[in-house]
């Protein structure tokens, strides 16, 4: 088995009038959110889905079933600290990821290290080992018509070496 795994998420939502926007982990002021079970996250959902595929774990579907009412409303920093928790009891951890917002608005420059931060602190790693960044798509598609946003993450991890007293 390979010391190294890479993972790949995506994940789309359409706007929602009078539902907050959160974006890797982030409040944004907007009149409009991205309807979701949990709060709609794009960027954190599609790091959680490149993490538990590069351990072999399944997706966010599997672990956080929409049709459960635990998982209504949730925040998606904290289902990314589950996923990424499960993916350490499982034995690997994160090298590095990168996720990319697909939208035309809003323009996350502002916010990058907020959400680089977040994003991080949810999987226990350095804010270096994570980057945001964020594309548009010309206005074509779902995205370019302003009717919702999508994301992907890509993460590598690696086999976890335990050091003596390592609690997981």
């Amino acid at each position: 088995m390979s010391e190294l795994r890479v993972g790949l998420g995506v994940d789309a939502h359409a706007f929602a009038d009078g539902v907050p926007l959160v974006l890797g982990g982030v409040a944004i002021d907007s009149p409009r959110g991205l309807a979701g079970h949990s709060d709609g996250d794009v960027i954190a959902h599609a790091l959680i889905d490149a993490l538990l595929g590069a351990a072999g774990l399944g997706d966010i579907g599997l672990l956080f079933p929409a049709g459960e009412p635990e998982w209504a409303g949730a925040s998606s920093l904290d289902l990314l600290r589950r996923a990424a928790a499960q993916v350490r009891e499982a034995g690997w951890e994160l090298v590095n990821a990168d996720c990319v917002l697909i939208g035309e608005d809003p323009r996350i420059a502002p916010l990058r290290e907020q959400m680089r931060e977040g994003l991080a602190d949810a999987v226990r790693a350095e804010a270096a080992q994570v980057n945001v960044r964020a594309t548009t798509t010309d206005r074509l598609g779902f995205t370019g018509r302003g009717e919702g946003l999508a994301a992907q993450a890509v993460a590598l991890v690696r086999q976890r070496r335990h050091a003596v007293g390592d609690p997981d």
